[in-house]
């Protein structure tokens, strides 16, 4: 039972089971969907719309399984509508998140954009999370380490950065701790998995 004696399949805890690989994790590491007007299916990765929640691994495959095999149905325990770009409509939400937030870490001022910037963040220890294009130069790339303990987030091109620090292109980026920096790093990898046929793997640890 969950709070106040409300079923376990509700919203409440920390854990959901995955319709495409049967899995139990932490939400984090989902994308809960519920289902909207005219039995429609409807992303939900801020996890805040009103209704019950069915959750699918934040993976390409899982989410294409989920399409194909129809198991939005199955979970939704009724006949429901899924929109053919569905998990384009995934990516296009986690992309337009992570943008917001690493822009809203600019302008508290825990994030900086920029080589020699980054490099000397990384050499004072204020980095917690470097940020790197995934279609920037992986020799430039390669003279900047992962702090540390920390964390690494390369699943976006420089022109998408280049939104969250307010200029055309950025290659190289860092994230003080604090604030919002975790919750990036969480919707980061969610949208690294989403893109996982598209690049945007790991960074090795320096």
């Amino acid at each position: 039972m969950g709070r106040g004696g409300a079923p376990n399949d509700r919203d409440d805890g920390p854990d959901r089971k995955c319709i495409a690989t049967g899995e139990v994790q932490p939400k984090q590491g989902l994308i809960r969907f519920v289902v909207g007007p005219e039995t429609r299916i409807v992303p939900d990765v801020q996890g805040k719309l009103p209704g019950r929640g069915i959750y699918v691994t934040a993976s390409r495959a899982a989410l294409e399984k989920a399409v194909a095999k129809k198991l939005f149905s199955r979970g939704a325990k009724m006949p429901v509508q899924v929109p053919d770009d569905l998990v384009q409509e995934v990516e296009r939400l986690l992309l337009r998140r992570v943008i917001e937030l690493i822009s809203l870490q600019r302008k508290a001022g825990k994030a900086v954009a920029g080589y020699e910037k980054v490099k000397s963040w990384l050499q004072l220890e204020e980095a917690e999370v470097l940020i790197q294009a995934l279609d920037g130069s992986g020799r430039g790339k390669s003279k900047l380490s992962t702090p540390h303990f920390g964390s690494y987030i390369g699943c976006l091109t420089a022109n998408e950065l280049g939104l969250a620090f307010g200029r055309q292109t950025v290659i190289h980026g860092a994230l003080a701790s604090g604030g919002l920096t975790q919750r990036v790093v969480e919707e980061a990898k969610r949208l690294q998995g989403v893109r996982e046929n598209e690049g945007g793997k790991g960074h090795p640890k320096g």
